[in-house]
């Protein structure tokens, strides 16, 4: 079952964040096509910012894009970063720090590019775990099974 993730980064990001930011829509290879060409050949090699909205729409942004304007503010099924070897998926993420999604995400992103007709692995090739610790509030990326916040050393939650 879809779980959507609410916004959960710095108020002055979400702030900002519109439906004129929203990030660009793609439903078949010839949209990804067409958006990657107006993109110059660095940014190309680069990882780019995705969200997949509530509807199960895939939308890309540039990499230096906010998570939560490729999202026009709202909720979202995935969040994360994805490059592109043409049509096909080189790697795909779930780093997020505005949504922090989970790995259970993937069904949706997968379902989006299997929608747009995108090849794609059989997963995320790499897997974030976000944790908000309950003593400082901080937001921590958990790195080797270490479930201690980095800023006060308290316990963060395991699930």
């Amino acid at each position: 079952m879809s779980r959507a993730y609410g916004y959960v980064g710095p108020p002055e990001l979400l702030e900002r964040a519109s439906p004129d930011t929203v990030g660009e829509r793609v439903a078949s290879p010839a949209d990804l096509k067409r958006w990657l060409a107006g993109r110059d050949a660095a940014e190309r090699d680069e990882p780019f910012t995705y969200v997949v909205d509530l509807d199960g729409t895939l939308r890309v942004a540039p990499r230096r894009s906010e998570h939560v304007a490729c999202a026009g503010g709202q909720s979202v099924l995935a969040a994360g970063e994805v490059t592109f070897h043409g049509t096909r998926v080189g790697e795909i993420s779930n780093q997020s720090t505005g949504y922090c999604p989970d790995a259970a995400s993937w069904p949706d992103v997968a379902a989006a590019l299997d929608r747009a007709g995108l090849d794609r692995p059989d997963g995320f090739t790499a897997v974030f775990v976000f944790r908000h610790c309950p003593g400082c509030g901080e937001l921590n990326v958990v790195k080797d099974d270490d479930y201690v916040c980095v800023f006060c050393a308290g316990a963060l939650r395991r699930s």
